[in-house]
């Protein structure tokens, strides 16, 4: 079996408060395969993005690591100075943020900025590099690449700036890509666009994918495999397929039962009772056990390990034959 892209292991992240020390990953593993394409989903404030930021490097104090290891392609870089993951960051692993301004500078023409991008992690010359920006703003579907190359990113609608950053984010042919919410701000048309760039990724450069959304639609259309997270733990990852037709945490069964469907079934959706806790306030135990229709004593008292069950892990009690025997 191949080494993976991206293997995590019993990652946590901390924000120190004055008053307290508050973990919002809490011991998270999981791996991902070369072109392979996982998606991470969850309400608001599962920890998402803040797993997706821990991977890049990119937490900032109050934020630190608390525990755990991250491996790229077998090399640990966690433990990495800040000038050595500087130098992966962009080159091996690249990032896709949820709106585009945040990535391009106002101030620059769009090419300008990819060819920075491209000679800071690559020999090229400047029109060598000039050209290879022009032939990825046409492989990401940019019409008239030589032209558009010397607008402004202003100059660009929403999903042309977006494609953009996808071009940035693959100039260096980067082992691993973390798009975070990459789809959010845009119409339906041109989601439809970005999550085809998006498996084209994997498909034809081997690219490993970590989708950070709350769009199960996107995750159903273009994941191999998704990780349901719930107050900074994995409640359930498997086969995209599997996890959607056959949820097996009740976070997870929530969450698949509240889609609507083109077959336009008069039942109602499913509703989660409660919210997500805040990290100051995380329940003993299991933290969906108040929301969670099936909770027992064991539940309210240890927090359950992943285990698996068919092609799916699943962080729950209720597949733990000795606890369905004392809870019977």
């Amino acid at each position: 079996m191949t080494e993976p892209v991206l293997s995590v292991h019993n990652l946590s992240v901390e924000f120190v408060t004055r008053h307290s020390v508050l973990r919002a990953i809490d011991g998270i593993s999981f791996d991902i395969a070369k072109g392979e394409v996982l998606g991470v989903v969850g309400e608001s404030g599962a920890g998402k993005s803040v797993t997706g930021l821990a991977v890049i490097g990119l937490i900032d104090p109050p934020g630190r690591l608390s525990g755990g290891e991250i491996y790229l392609s077998g090399l640990r870089i966690d433990n990495l100075p800040p000038e050595e993951m500087r130098r992966i960051r962009g080159k091996r692993i690249g990032m896709i943020f949820q709106d585009p301004l945040t990535s391009l500078n106002p101030l620059y023409k769009i090419g300008d900025q990819l060819v920075e991008t491209i000679r800071t992690h690559s020999t090229l010359s400047e029109s060598a590099a000039r050209k290879r920006a022009i032939d990825l703003l046409a492989e990401v579907g940019i019409p008239a690449p030589d032209k558009r190359i010397d607008a402004y990113p202003h100059e660009f609608s929403g999903g042309m700036r977006q494609r953009v950053v996808i071009a940035l984010a693959i100039c260096a042919e980067p082992e691993l890509i973390i798009a975070d919410e990459p789809t959010t701000a845009l119409d339906v048309s041109v989601q439809a666009q970005i999550i085809a760039l998006i498996k084209r990724l994997g498909r034809d450069h081997g690219t490993a994918v970590m989708l950070v959304t709350h769009d199960m639609g996107v995750i159903a259309e273009t994941s191999d495999r998704v990780a349901v997270m719930y107050s900074g733990r994995v409640a359930e990852i498997g086969p995209v397929r599997d996890v959607v037709q056959n949820p097996l945490h009740p976070y997870a069964k929530g969450l698949m039962g509240a889609i609507p469907t083109l077959a336009g079934n008069t039942e109602r959706l499913v509703q989660i009772p409660g919210s997500m806790p805040r990290l100051s306030a995380i329940p003993p135990g299991c933290s969906f056990n108040p929301r969670c229709a099936f909770a027992f004593d064991r539940c309210r008292v240890e927090r359950p390990e992943p285990m698996m069950h068919g092609t799916q892990a699943v962080a729950c009690h209720l597949y733990d034959t000795p606890a369905k025997v004392s809870a019977a």
